[in-house]
C-alpha cells in the first residue's frame, strides 16, 4: 500500500511539473508593440464607405502613426495607447494602406471589398 502512495505522489508531482513547464513555454507574453488593422470598403444602397480600424494590441503606446493610402493625403495620429481603438474614413478609392510609427512597426494592408 505504501508503494502505491509513493508512486502516486511521484507521478502526481511529475505531472504538475510538466504542466507548469508547458504553460510557461507555450504562453507567449503580449508583444510590446503590436497593431491590429482592419481595412475595408463597403458598398450598398448606392453608397461606398471605406473604414480603417486600428487597435493597439501591444503593451506600450504607439506614437506618430502615419497611414499612407495609395490615393489621397496620408492621415496621422500622434499616439495610440494600449487597448485603444481608432476608426478612420480614408478615401473610398483606396486599395491599400501602409501604416508606420516611431517604434518601427510597418503594416501594409489591402482594403477588403464588401457588398451589402
Amino acid at each position: 500500500m505504501q508503494k502505491y502512495l509513493v508512486r502516486g505522489a511521484i507521478g502526481g508531482g511529475a505531472t504538475v511539473v510538466i504542466a507548469v513547464v508547458l504553460i510557461l513555454t507555450l504562453h507567449s507574453p503580449a508583444s510590446q508593440y503590436s497593431l491590429y488593422v482592419d481595412a475595408r470598403t463597403e458598398s450598398g444602397d448606392g453608397t461606398t464607405d471605406s473604414h480603417l480600424t486600428m487597435i493597439n494590441t501591444g503593451t506600450q503606446p504607439l506614437t506618430n502613426l502615419k497611414m499612407t493610402y495609395d490615393v489621397g493625403k496620408p492621415d496621422t495620429l500622434p499616439i495610440l495607447n494600449p487597448g485603444d481603438r481608432v476608426i478612420l474614413s480614408p478615401p473610398t478609392s483606396s486599395h491599400s494602406v501602409i501604416i508606420t510609427d516611431d517604434q518601427g512597426l510597418t503594416v501594409t494592408k489591402p482594403f477588403q471589398q464588401f457588398n451589402e
